[in-house]
Formats: C-alpha cells, structure tokens, sequence
C-alpha cells in the first residue's frame, strides 16, 4: 500500500481537493480529504492519443516540407528514412522516445505503427524495458492484428481498408484511420468504415460533425502538428460539442512527444478550457481504449502524475488545473507513477 498527498485533480472534472490518494496492488483504493503540508499536484498520467513513434529515426528531418513530402504514404521523407533504417537503430531511437515520454508523465499512447507485423514487433521490441505500455494500431495487411493491438489506416483515399476493417470486428480490437487532415474528400469514406476513431479531423464540416455524433466516434487532434506541416487548424470547439476528444503529438519527426506542450498549445489557441484540455490529454485517450486510468476515482488503475507545486515555476499559481495545462513543464515533474 501507498498513499500520495496534495493537491488531488478528482475525478472527470478534476476538481481540486486536498488529501491523499491510497494505492493498492496498482490500484486507487480510496481517496482522502485531509490537512497536510504537501505542495504537490497529483493527476492523472497523460495518454498520448495520436504518435508516429518510427519517425524518431528522423526528427526534425522534414522542416519546411508539406504534408505530401513529409509524411504521405509511400513515397513521403518518412516513408523513405523508415525503409532504410537500420532494425536496431529503429528500435533504439523509439525506445530513448518511450522514455522521455515515460519520464514527462505520459503513461501510454495510441501508435500508429508503419511497416506491418514487422513494425509492430519493433516497437514491441523498444517497449520491453519502459513502463510505458504503447497501444499499437498496426499497418498493412490484416494479418498485423496477431501482433497489434489494433489497425490504423493512412487514410480512406490511400487505398481500400475494408478487409482490415473486418479482421478487426473479427478480432475485436478498434480500427482507426487518419481523416480530414490535407482535406475533406476522406471523411465520409473514413466514417463508411465505421471507425473506433478518427485522427486530425482538420477540415471536418457540418455534415461531418452530424455524423461522427450519430456514429459516436472519437476524434483525436493533433494542434502542433497540424501547424508545422501548415494543413489548417481543427474545429476542437465544435469537435468537444459533438463527441470525445483526445489530444495527441504526431509525428516525432515534427514535435518532441510532450503533452505539457501540447496542451499549453491548445489551451490558448482555441475555444476551450483547461479543464477540457487536461480531459483530452487523460481521461479521453485511456477511454477510447480502455485502459483503465486518465481518471483519480476508486477502482481505477494508478497511473498518476506527481508535480512539484513547489517548483520556481509552478509556485504562487492560484489555480491548480489552469498551472497544470498552461505552465506545467517537463522540469515540474517529481514522480511519475506507472
């Protein structure tokens, strides 16, 4: 057993409560309210909810290049840097990620894995020595799922998904598929495929916002990205109205994998709180996966986040959630709890 104290972010809304949160056998066994001198904040461990985890053999590598040069399916800079990569080098470069990931406060993330069955074991591979454990949405053919834990697709426009999308109600894993990031011709063939859920969703219109609510699909976005290859900016507003969202970094090669930044990021560029931003960052992407943490409440897994309340930075911040989502860095972290 194991109880840590401070400031607790409870629940779904994560209100503040001093006290202390008890651990047992990896679960949250009960939480506290009383007095204590702690300054710390505690919160749930993030959930990365959109990685290209191979792009690390490759960061920065595609600066000033559009989508279609970066990252577009086959012939792409990404696509050429992950052919010829070395296996060791590969798996080496995704497991140093895992670990920064792991050490600022990410507890997991939902992989889109290039390269099939074989790049699913390599990340499988990178994933052994962290307690970081990837949710790895597989590419190529179906038979990725005996490796995977799911099926990601590039995109509707990319090639015909049916067969995968099968194989995955067969197995019963989620099926995922990029849509609506350069443009709006993927999404209604991307929602034909009835997805467990949607990333980018850029350029999403009315029409498609009827039908991702009557679908009940969730949409992960991806700001920081979606700047840098200069595609648009998601309607997170409108998105949050219609459906869940979670927040997710993309591709290495664009953005170091940090929540703090993305989240800093999308709290002051569009319409939204930071309660509803620390939401996309936690609670959304363990749901749509079942992970069983992203929330502090009895019964669920304590995959938490300890930060120094206080550190030169965070000290004198008068709301805890607010300092978590628009000020909190990497340098604030003091336990990871995985």
């Amino acid at each position: 057993m194991e109880a840590l104290s401070g400031t607790l972010l409870v629940g779904r809304s994560f209100e503040p409560m001093r006290g202390r949160v008890v651990i047992e056998d990896g679960q949250i066994e009960r939480i506290e309210e009383t007095e204590m001198t702690s300054t710390d904040i505690i919160l749930p461990a993030f959930v990365n909810a959109h990685t290209h985890l191979g792009d690390s053999v490759a960061k920065e590598a595609a600066v000033g290049l559009s989508l279609n040069e970066a990252v577009a399916p086959p012939d792409s800079l990404k696509h050429r840097r992950l052919a010829a990569a070395d296996r060791s080098d590969l798996v080496s470069a995704m497991r140093r990620t895992l670990r920064f990931m792991e050490r600022t406060g990410t507890v997991s993330c939902l992989d889109f894995r290039e390269s099939g069955a074989a790049g699913a074991r390599a990340l499988r591979e990178a994933a052994a020595s962290v307690s970081l454990d990837p949710f790895i949405f597989g590419s190529g053919t179906q038979s990725v799922l005996d490796v995977a834990d799911g099926y990601g697709g590039s995109g509707a426009n990319d090639g015909d998904f049916t067969e995968q999308r099968a194989a995955c109600r067969k197995h019963d894993v989620p099926f995922a598929i990029h849509a609506g990031e350069p443009d709006a011709t993927d999404i209604h063939p991307a929602l034909d495929l009835e997805p467990n859920l949607l990333v980018h969703m850029v350029h999403a219109e009315q029409d498609h916002l009827q039908r991702v609510t009557e679908q009940s699909v969730p949409v992960a976005v991806c700001p920081r990205a979606n700047t840098v290859l200069d595609v648009g900016t998601p309607p997170v507003r409108e998105l949050l109205d219609h459906t869940t969202v979670a927040l997710g970094t993309d591709n290495v090669m664009l953005n170091p994998p940090s929540m703090f930044r993305e989240m800093a990021y999308t709290v002051k560029q569009f319409d939204v709180t930071a309660r509803e931003v620390l939401r996309m960052a936690t609670t959304a992407g363990a749901d749509i996966v079942g992970l069983g943490c992203g929330v502090i409440a009895p019964g669920r897994r304590a995959a938490l986040l300890v930060l120094d309340g206080d550190s030169d930075n965070l000290t004198g911040s008068v709301d805890p959630v607010q300092a978590v989502v628009r000020r909190a860095t990497e340098v604030d972290v003091k336990r990871v709890l995985v």
